[in-house]
Order: C-alpha cells, then structure tokens, then sequence
C-alpha cells in the first residue's frame, strides 16, 4: 500500500511518499496553495497520486499542545474532505504536535541547512516525511 503523506499549511503542503511496502517515507515536493483563490494543490496531487498510485493519504493533525484542535485541525480535516472527494482514497490523520519544529532540527543539525530560507524550502517536506513515517510506524506495530 502506497501513502502520500501531506502537511497541510495556509500557503504550502509539503508532500511525501511512502515506498511500495509503506515502511519508509521519502520527501517528494512542495507545493504552494492559495486559500483565498481555492486554489489547494489538486491538480499537482492528481499527479503525484498518479505517479505513485497512491493508496490513500495520511494528513498530519496539527493538534493544540493540550491535545485541543484549533484552527490548522479544522484546515486539515476540509483537506481531507476535499481529498476523499476528488479520489475516493482513504484519508488517515496522525499527530503532528512539532513535526515542524523536529523538522528544523533535523535540517539544521543533520542536514547542516543553516540558511533560514534554503530551509523553508523543505521544511515542509520534511514536516510531512515525519507525519507520513510516524502514521506507518504505528501501523507496523498495530
């Protein structure tokens, strides 16, 4: 089972994809969207779903540290709407609580990316590589 991995933001997603035995995710791409313009990536995701006959999508849930949804919870779960809509996949939720923060980290430390913008960049990915290898983690373990 192929999954596309995404962290949904208000102006980019970061995409991933998990390999064809969905035990790892690799970053893929970036990309940008336009709220106000309803303007939310799908064609770009019609190709990737495409590409890597994706099985379903694994959204990070952008969770308040207290475990409250706030306003990215509701931004998320419209994209997976919207997604289920367009493909009739399934769509899968996993917390993401500092997925971006670990992101930076990861960038920064091991990556050696000490350049703010080089970084933002693919933090995104990044975000959405750690969302997508956590969903799949725990589905081994289940």
């Amino acid at each position: 089972m192929r999954l596309l991995g995404l962290d949904v933001g208000s102006k980019t997603i970061g995409v991933a994809v998990s390999d064809p035995l969905g035990i790892t995710a690799q970053a893929v791409m970036t990309i940008p969207i336009d709220e106000d313009r309803h303007n939310f990536g799908m064609r770009s995701l019609k190709k990737l779903v495409r590409e890597y006959e994706a099985n379903g999508f694994v959204l990070g849930l952008p969770k308040n540290m207290d475990g409250t949804a706030g306003r990215s919870v509701s931004r998320s779960k419209a994209m997976g709407e919207r997604l289920e809509q367009k493909f009739g996949l399934p769509v899968y939720y996993d917390d993401e609580r500092l997925t971006t923060v670990a992101s930076e980290r990861i960038l920064v430390e091991e990556a050696g990316m000490h350049d703010r913008r080089q970084r933002k960049e693919v933090v995104d990915q990044m975000a959405a590589v750690l969302i997508l290898q956590n969903y799949l983690d725990l589905q081994r373990k289940e």
